[in-house]
């Protein structure tokens, strides 16, 4: 005991100073690891572009937005348009924060009589149009757009309020941009004299004489490129190799996609419901309670009929079935429900008694009456018409079709296909000059056939399908290989052995997915996991990442490279920087050979080669010669100081090393330009290049902290 007493009294006030350090050590790094606060951390901030903050709730807004816009535009969803979305939205906040920076520092303002004027006058943005047109008529109504306005900041919801004033700043950002672009363009100038020179340039034409040794006389393998060699590249040229944060992982991917045996599957289901379908009366009830929804009970010419299989189906006739045949990933069977003789096209005129208006600010149908009434008012409005009424008068009056009141009702060029079924099976399956009236899901049509156009034949086909799957049997085989797989790879080591092994037995490759960025979710040649990434940036270098579902595959990774944001490292750079670095070593060696130039032929003579000649060269490069390409080598054709002398030092081109003689040059007839017309389009073309070149210069010189990994 007095042992350990004299311990604790003599190192005592040691080790409470060792523990207090340890203790100190442990909150900085918590605070690190919360961005700066000790306990809750920055929850809120998603990025930073020069020091201004992109809040996550903005944020997630703009995020929702693009993802609305893809999905409107028919792209489909899943985790890679989740991604898309999310990079979309991240580019279009920096844009604005950095336009708006710059803005405010040149004084370009949008004031509030100028918004009010995109906003409500002669014209508006093409923003406000985007979002406050009819959707039917494609008219712009600055009254409509102010009570819409009024009533959103009056009694609107949160939501909409906030979707108002992100219109708002869209619209403000944009004419920020015109503005910013302005004066971009006014400083692009392309002078006379500067068109000139470059015509009378391009008039020139060189005969040259030249030795040359192509590079690859010399095997790569005689020369040695060493990591100091390429770090000393780098450091000249640390532009070129600025890199964002990434990883790169090696994987091994277990298919768990259907297997064969699922695929029949699939199609012994659709054969079981073959009897059902042949023999059912109602074929649409049978579709609905078989989860088909988008049977169109129309005729449809055989022309724009598009499916697989098209002309084995209209072959089958009426009543039968086809099938089951590979539509993608599923099996279909196809029925021909009717045919009749139809024309291409028509051209109709109608009234529409609606009982629905689609709303434009948010593309729903509003109820405007019901359907008794409806029908009642579209009677009246027939028997007017027998009667002798005007149909124009009636159509500018009554019709809700905001599409066709403007021209009398009348759509012309009308494809079979295109209208609601029982609208198309109206207009093209009675004669020129009936009349009638028809109902769909927008109320009550009152039709005119005014005329046709062609014959065809028309045919209402009904589809049922069933989607090719994997089983719970294939996607566990699929599952339990990468688990095996991973138990064996725990190490770099053991990673590339059981995947080599793994080759060899059963084919199964070894893949790389290169410079995967923190926010990323893609993996290429799989699918995309946002999850996966997650755990390949919470691994270390030479760490195996426990098997993940991406796409179609059960993934186990292993991190082969970790790439800190700034400058490349000789390693990463040594694919790109080695071919430069090998051939300008060649390049001293073949000069080396040639020794002192005096003519060509000692030149010749020293590198075993001949003289050789081109005629027609031109310093643009553009008309192929003996030279091909090479740059250098057009610079000295065209120096008058080298004419009809050899040029004194060995030219090191791209591809070899040449020894050139100019032997003449001169003028042909320059082509007849007009010179004004050539500023035009070189100050379109350059006008059309400068905002996003000078946008790309604002990213450069900008700080921008990209931390959406952390929420997403």
């Amino acid at each position: 005991m007095s042992v350990i007493q004299k311990i604790q009294d003599k190192y005592g006030k040691v080790m409470a100073v060792i523990i207090g350090i340890a203790l100190v050590i442990f909150v900085v790094m918590l605070a690190f690891e919360n961005g700066g606060s000790l306990f809750t951390g920055d929850v809120r901030t998603v990025g930073k572009v020069n020091g201004e903050k992109v809040e996550i709730q903005q944020f997630s807004a703009l995020v929702e937005q693009q993802t609305q816009m893809m999905q409107s535009r028919g792209m489909a969803g899943g985790e890679g348009a989740a991604q898309q979305a999310n990079d979309m939205a991240w580019g279009q906040e920096v844009y604005r924060i950095l336009l708006s920076q710059e803005s405010k520092k040149l004084g370009l303002e949008v004031g509030r009589k100028e918004l009010d004027n995109l906003i409500y006058g002669d014209e508006p943005s093409q923003v406000m149009q985007q979002y406050f047109s009819n959707p039917q008529t494609g008219q712009y109504d600055p009254r409509q757009v102010s009570e819409i306005i009024k009533n959103i900041k009056s009694k609107g919801t949160a939501e909409q309020k906030q979707q108002l004033n992100m219109i708002l700043d869209q619209t403000v950002l944009q004419q920020s941009a015109e503005k910013y672009n302005a004066l971009l363009s006014t400083s692009i100038n392309f002078p006379k004299w500067m068109i000139e020179k470059q015509n009378a340039e391009n008039a020139l034409l060189s005969k040259v004489s030249f030795v040359r040794e192509p590079y690859t006389s010399i095997s790569d393998s005689a020369v040695k490129v060493t990591d100091g060699e390429i770090q000393e590249f780098i450091n000249k040229h640390k532009n070129d190799f600025k890199q964002e944060e990434s990883r790169s992982v090696s994987y091994v991917a277990f298919n768990a996609q259907p297997s064969a045996s699922d695929s029949t599957a699939a199609r012994q289901r659709l054969l079981d419901l073959k009897p059902a379908f042949d023999s059912a009366h109602n074929v649409k009830d049978f579709l609905v309670s078989e989860g088909v929804n988008n049977y169109y009970d129309g005729f449809v010419s055989s022309s724009r009929i598009q499916v697989p299989m098209k002309d084995s189906i209209l072959k089958a006739g009426a009543g039968n079935i086809y099938g089951p045949y590979v539509d993608g990933n599923t099996y279909a069977l196809a029925k021909i429900i009717a045919t009749a003789g139809i024309p291409d096209t028509v051209k109709i005129r109608h009234i529409l008694v609606g009982t629905v208006q689609q709303d434009p600010q948010t593309g729903q149908q509003i109820p405007i009456r019901d359907s008794a009434d409806a029908r009642k008012l579209a009677d009246s409005l027939f028997t007017a018409l027998q009667n002798g009424s005007s149909f124009d008068t009636l159509v500018a009056k009554f019709s809700t079709d905001a599409g066709s009141t403007q021209n009398g009702g009348v759509y012309d060029n009308v494809p079979s296909g295109q209208m609601m079924p029982a609208f198309n099976d109206y207009i093209f399956t009675h004669p020129v000059g009936s009349r009638g009236i028809v109902k769909t899901d927008y109320g009550y049509h009152i039709i005119e056939v005014l005329g046709t156009k062609g014959s065809s034949t028309g045919y209402k086909i009904a589809y049922v399908s069933k989607p090719i799957e994997a089983s719970q049997q294939t996607d566990n085989a699929a599952s339990d290989a990468a688990t095996h797989f991973a138990a064996q790879a725990t190490n770099q080591k053991s990673f590339n052995a059981a995947a080599d092994k793994l080759q060899a037995e059963k084919g199964i490759m070894k893949s790389i997915a290169s410079d995967i960025p923190p926010t990323g979710a893609m993996i290429q040649g799989i699918g995309a996991s946002r999850n996966f990434v997650k755990n390949v940036y919470k691994a270390s270098l030479g760490a195996v990442v426990q098997p993940e579902r991406v796409g179609d595959y059960y993934v186990v990774g292993l991190v082969t490279e970790i790439n800190k944001e700034g400058t490349m490292s000789p390693a990463k750079a040594r694919m790109m920087v080695e071919p430069i670095l090998i051939n300008q070593k060649k390049a001293k060696i073949i000069t080396a050979k040639i020794g002192k130039i005096t003519t060509l032929e000692a030149a010749a003579t020293a590198l075993k080669k001949q003289v050789e000649t081109s005629d027609s060269l031109r310093f643009n490069g553009q008309t192929p010669s003996a030279v091909g390409f090479e740059p250098k080598v057009l610079g000295a054709a065209f120096n008058k100081a080298n004419l009809q002398k050899v040029v004194p030092e060995a030219i090191a081109g791209t591809q070899g090393v040449y020894v050139v003689r100019v032997d003449n040059l001169m003028s042909t007839p320059a082509a007849v330009e007009n010179i004004e017309e050539t500023r035009k389009m070189r100050y379109m073309q350059a006008k059309q290049q400068a905002q996003s070149l000078s946008m790309q210069a604002l990213r450069e010189a900008a700080t921008i902290k990209d931390l959406r990994s952390k929420f997403y």
